[in-house]
């Protein structure tokens, strides 16, 4: 079978594809990615060949900063590569209306990675939750606009579905977390499951790590991890994390990510990164403080480190909303919510309920083999559906040849592996 990994190529989206394609590898099946030209060195190193967008006229699609603009892009790219891969399935991500189209147009079945916990409508249950915050309705009223948009300009009649949803989770939406951080009694709709984390990093740099040892032993206080997601234009955290690293009894190990310049004050107790790993670095942390996006969550979980969350936007205040009811973390003060924030993450650290609560949750996490399980969704879902027809393949492309040399180019990498 030929799997076509068509993830953003962000690393909160992509390790996770990059996990269930080599477990796809691991049962004899074919893995490709494309993605971005960055993607190529993560797939790499994970032995899986990759294809560049930019060579397949996607250039800007695979980037989730751009998701409402790329997305035509990304049906291009993904149309062109599935037809030269020849690809029986796709795997994709949350947002990634341009891959579900692409495949809808090939009439290829269409996997797609999820966050830790379901955003959009219950089946059932759920009313306890604050409606303020999870804005479920309203979450998917946006997708689906943003998506018949997209429908409409690369030139796609309107669907009718009787469940709204529908047109967004393809042939499956794979929820990385657990059902503890879903509301209690709550039902996910069909062709919704869980099937718990899917981790993947590239390999720390030893040097790195090294250097950040120093650094931290010379601070010589208990280590919060921090992971800084997207800001959305709203408030940022750096006033918080300068007041509560600055003679605090916690020093923080900030990972900028996504989040735009840091803004560490003089004097505070803030070593400042940015990695393409973040295992060992959540290893050497009391703490995980976090905006609420999955990667950071999941990983700390999943080392049994209790959280703090700040949510900003996005899936943000779902996910810490989340992590919250459930007992595994704290709210840490910011923008114009009071409080201290060094006093929120002590009580954190005191909590022996709390952590126990993580305990059992991170425990739960870690009994699920979610690439094997993600891995069994994709054969399962490949079986239900044609690859592309002959007339498909052979469809004429712009750029044909040149498209083809660079699918050859992957071919002989995937050979090599």
């Amino acid at each position: 079978m030929n799997v076509l990994l068509c993830p953003f190529s962000d690393p909160g989206y992509l390790y996770p594809a990059v996990a269930v394609g080599l477990e796809l590898r691991r049962g004899g099946h074919r893995v490709l990615v494309l993605g971005r030209s960055g993607a190529a060195r993560p797939a790499g190193a994970a032995g899986l060949a990759a294809l560049d967008a930019a060579g397949y006229e996607g250039t800007g699609g695979f980037s989730v900063g751009r998701w409402t603009h790329g997305g035509e892009a990304q049906y291009r790219a993904v149309r062109h590569a599935a037809r030269e891969s020849r690809a029986d399935v796709l795997v994709t991500s949350v947002l990634g209306h341009g891959a579900l189209l692409a495949a809808e147009t090939l009439d290829l079945p269409v996997v797609v990675l999820g966050f830790a916990a379901h955003l959009w409508p219950y089946a059932a249950g759920g009313e306890g939750e604050p409606q303020h915050v999870v804005r479920r309705e309203w979450r998917l009223r946006e997708l689906l606009r943003h998506y018949r948009g997209l429908r409409e300009r690369v030139g796609l009649p309107p669907r009718r579905d009787p469940r709204p949803d529908r047109p967004l989770i393809g042939s499956g939406l794979l929820l990385r977390g657990h059902p503890a951080l879903e509301c209690s009694g709550a039902v996910l709709p069909e062709g919704v499951r869980h099937v718990g984390p899917c981790p993947w990093e590239p390999a720390a740099d030893p040097g790195e790590l090294d250097r950040i040892d120093r650094h931290l032993a010379g601070v010589g206080k208990p280590v919060v991890y921090v992971h800084l997601g997207r800001q959305f234009g709203g408030w940022s955290l750096w006033p918080a994390l300068n007041e509560a690293f600055t003679g605090g009894p916690f020093q923080a190990l900030v990972e900028r990510a996504r989040s735009g310049d840091p803004s560490p004050a003089a004097g505070a107790d803030v070593l400042v990164v940015r990695e393409p790993w973040m295992g060992p670095l959540v290893e050497r942390a009391a703490l995980v403080l976090t905006n609420g996006t999955t990667s950071p969550v999941l990983a700390a979980l999943r080392h049994g480190r209790p959280l703090a969350v700040a949510p900003a936007g996005s899936e943000q205040p779902l996910l810490a909303e989340a992590c919250v009811r459930a007992g595994v973390a704290v709210r840490f003060p910011g923008g114009d919510e009071p409080g201290s924030g060094a006093a929120a993450l002590a009580a954190a650290r005191d909590d022996g309920a709390l952590h126990e609560r993580v305990r059992r949750l991170g425990a739960g996490l870690n009994r699920w083999d979610g690439p094997a399980l993600a891995a069994g969704h994709v054969v399962a879902a490949a079986g239900q559906a044609p690859s592309c027809t002959a007339e498909t393949l052979m469809a004429p492309e712009i750029g044909h040849e040149e498209h083809s040399e660079r699918f050859r180019t992957a071919e002989r990498m995937e050979a090599r592996t």
